[in-house]
């Protein structure tokens, strides 16, 4: 399975860039994240708006003029693997000869990650002594090249050089990616949303979080075959394998996070819990004509805490939404006694609640931090994951 996992995919200038987009779909029914990155050639054979609509990501075509400043090296830090349909006799002279004329082959050459490629070209440049040596040498690099079969060329001509199925091609990056998630038998619980403290049957205390953060959280750790348990208070994603279970208030919340912790490896609590609830809750709506209540409050049960407080607790991360300085994010996480701390100034634009993006601290247990810059909230999840994963490994953890 290729579940949870970060593809680049690249096309080049060829009559066999129109194959890219069925392989991209493939790669998605799979289960993959997809992002495309062309050549400005291959747009001449393959409108970057069909990649767009089935990846859900918009194509890098060239390396200037977008937000990102250094795209390349953002995608080959990202990626799983990259792969290259159609690899032209052009992009094959590029690769093996470190040239970076643009954004492919400079985030191939930036890459550490498995690179397959797949060439298409005319029978005489496939078997030109040029590209037999640049075939030769990319091997030798230890990319994967998928060779061209028999078959129709571009303008009426039969011979070698026509690009192998995609169906062949996603066989093989599934082979080499070594076939389930990173994450299979990893058990995580993940909470979600803000939770709703009734006042009466109509009105209640709340707080403006989205649930988005939680639910990329778990899906991230379900596409790469972790077992996930979500306790939410939003709306829970569409994922076949997340079990989900809807809460409402703090202590339903409490309730439903304590009594499944001490059975999984991780838990990553990102829901914001009211801090208070009301004393009591009335039968009836409350009356306008009655003029304004006196609601005494009562701290609610603190859900990191008491996972933190297990004998034998997960490896556990907790998140703290600020405003402004992220000083008390710091002493959150000392004193909460967590193994990471997600924090975010839910002030700063594109990092408030509701926001498909997210700009976020990680705070470590000796109080260092370390920012990530604004990106969207699947690729904080994704990134995330990674940490926990290096530090569960290292046994750094605490």
């Amino acid at each position: 399975m290729l579940a949870g996992r970060r593809i680049v995919l690249g096309i080049s200038g060829g009559v066999a860039a129109y194959k890219a987009a069925y392989l991209a779909r493939l790669l998605v029914e799979r289960g993959a994240r997809v992002k495309p990155v062309m050549t400005q050639s291959a747009v001449e054979f393959l409108g970057p708006q069909t990649l767009a609509a089935i990846t859900g990501e918009q194509p890098v075509v060239g390396l200037f003029g977008l937000d990102d400043v250094s795209p390349h090296t953002h995608l080959a830090q990202w990626a799983d693997a990259i792969v290259i349909v159609p690899a032209t006799a052009a992009t094959l002279s590029r690769l093996a000869n470190g040239l970076t004329e643009d954004a492919l082959s400079a985030t191939v050459l930036a890459a550490q990650c498995p690179v397959v490629a797949a060439p298409a070209m005319h029978t005489e440049m496939w078997e030109h002594p040029a590209t037999t040596a640049n075939v030769k040498r990319l091997e030798e690099f230890g990319y994967v090249l998928v060779s061209p079969e028999y078959g129709a060329l571009a303008g009426g001509d039969e011979g070698v050089g026509r690009m192998a199925e995609p169906d062949t091609i996603v066989d093989l990056v599934d082979e080499i990616l070594g076939g389930s998630g990173a994450m299979e038998g990893v058990r995580v619980l993940v909470n979600a949303g803000g939770t709703r403290e009734a006042i009466d049957p109509v009105r209640y205390i709340g707080n403006r979080s989205s649930g988005k953060m939680g639910n990329a959280i778990a899906v991230s750790a379900a596409n790469s075959g972790a077992s996930v348990v979500l306790v939410t208070a939003a709306k829970p994603p569409d994922h076949p394998t997340i079990e989900v279970v809807a809460v409402e208030s703090a202590q339903e919340m409490a309730d439903a996070v304590w009594v499944r912790a001490g059975n999984v490896d991780v838990a990553v609590l990102a829901a914001a819990v009211a801090d208070f609830r009301p004393v009591s809750s009335g039968d009836a709506k409350l009356r306008r004509a009655a003029g304004p209540p006196e609601i005494e409050l009562e701290p609610t049960p603190d859900v990191l805490a008491g996972v933190a407080n297990l004998v034998d607790r997960p490896f556990l991360v907790g998140f703290a939404a600020e405003t402004g300085s992220l000083d008390e994010a710091v002493a959150k996480g000392q004193r909460k006694g967590v193994d990471l701390l997600v924090a975010n100034d839910v002030a700063r634009v594109g990092s408030g609640f509701g926001s498909q993006t997210n700009e976020v601290t990680i705070v470590f247990p000796d109080g260092h931090t370390t920012p990530w810059e604004l990106a969207d909230k699947t690729d904080i999840a994704d990134r995330l994951w990674s940490l926990i994963g290096e530090l569960m490994r290292d046994g750094d953890a605490r």
